[in-house]
Protein backbone atom coordinates (compact mmCIF):
# COMPACT_ATOMS: atom_id res chain seq x y z
CA UNK A 1 0.00 0.00 0.00
CA UNK A 2 1.27 3.45 -0.92
CA UNK A 3 1.68 6.23 1.55
CA UNK A 4 -0.88 9.10 1.17
CA UNK A 5 1.93 11.59 0.47
CA UNK A 6 3.14 9.42 -2.42
CA UNK A 7 -0.34 9.44 -3.96
CA UNK A 8 -0.58 13.24 -3.66
CA UNK A 9 2.90 13.65 -5.13
CA UNK A 10 2.03 11.37 -8.06
CA UNK A 11 -1.17 13.33 -8.73
CA UNK A 12 0.71 16.64 -8.63
CA UNK A 13 3.32 15.38 -11.06
CA UNK A 14 0.63 14.05 -13.40
CA UNK A 15 -1.28 17.36 -13.28
CA UNK A 16 1.93 19.33 -13.86
CA UNK A 17 2.93 17.24 -16.88
CA UNK A 18 -0.59 17.50 -18.29
CA UNK A 19 -0.42 21.27 -17.90
CA UNK A 20 2.95 21.44 -19.64
CA UNK A 21 1.65 19.33 -22.51
CA UNK A 22 -1.40 21.61 -22.82
CA UNK A 23 0.76 24.75 -22.92
CA UNK A 24 3.07 23.14 -25.50
CA UNK A 25 0.13 22.27 -27.75
CA UNK A 26 -1.33 25.75 -27.30
CA UNK A 27 1.95 27.38 -28.35
CA UNK A 28 2.27 25.07 -31.38
CA UNK A 29 -1.29 25.87 -32.42
CA UNK A 30 -0.63 29.60 -32.07
CA UNK A 31 2.50 29.32 -34.17
CA UNK A 32 0.66 27.42 -36.91
CA UNK A 33 -2.14 29.98 -36.98
CA UNK A 34 0.23 32.96 -37.08
CA UNK A 35 2.27 31.45 -39.94
CA UNK A 36 -0.80 30.58 -42.00
CA UNK A 37 -2.05 34.16 -41.75
CA UNK A 38 1.13 35.72 -43.12
CA UNK A 39 1.05 38.01 -46.14
CA UNK A 40 1.41 36.06 -49.44
CA UNK A 41 3.42 38.95 -50.91
CA UNK A 42 6.20 38.13 -48.46
CA UNK A 43 6.40 34.59 -49.84
CA UNK A 44 6.66 35.94 -53.39
CA UNK A 45 9.50 38.29 -52.49
CA UNK A 46 11.36 35.40 -50.87
CA UNK A 47 10.87 33.28 -53.98
CA UNK A 48 12.21 36.13 -56.14
CA UNK A 49 15.27 36.56 -53.94
CA UNK A 50 15.93 32.82 -54.04
CA UNK A 51 15.73 32.86 -57.84
CA UNK A 52 18.24 35.72 -57.94
CA UNK A 53 20.59 33.81 -55.65
CA UNK A 54 20.48 30.68 -57.83
CA UNK A 55 24.05 31.35 -58.95
CA UNK A 56 26.20 31.00 -55.82
CA UNK A 57 28.86 33.55 -55.21
CA UNK A 58 32.40 32.35 -54.69
CA UNK A 59 33.77 33.99 -51.52
CA UNK A 60 37.35 33.13 -52.43
CA UNK A 61 36.98 34.68 -55.89
CA UNK A 62 35.56 37.85 -54.34
CA UNK A 63 38.76 38.40 -52.35
CA UNK A 64 40.99 37.47 -55.29
CA UNK A 65 41.97 33.97 -54.23
CA UNK A 66 41.13 31.02 -56.44
CA UNK A 67 41.34 27.32 -55.61
CA UNK A 68 44.34 25.60 -57.19
CA UNK A 69 46.28 28.83 -57.45
CA UNK A 70 49.90 28.46 -58.48
CA UNK A 71 52.53 28.60 -55.73
CA UNK A 72 54.96 30.58 -57.91
CA UNK A 73 55.18 34.35 -57.78
CA UNK A 74 55.70 36.75 -60.70
CA UNK A 75 59.48 36.29 -60.81
CA UNK A 76 59.15 32.51 -61.25
CA UNK A 77 60.46 31.69 -57.78
CA UNK A 78 58.42 29.43 -55.62
CA UNK A 79 56.55 31.12 -52.82
CA UNK A 80 57.40 29.89 -49.33
CA UNK A 81 55.08 27.24 -48.03
CA UNK A 82 52.81 28.40 -45.22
Amino acid sequence: MQHPNDIERTQRVRIGLTGLAFVFLLVMLGTAVSRSGSDPAVGQSQATSLANDAEPEEPLAQIGVAPGQSTTNDSGDQAPAP
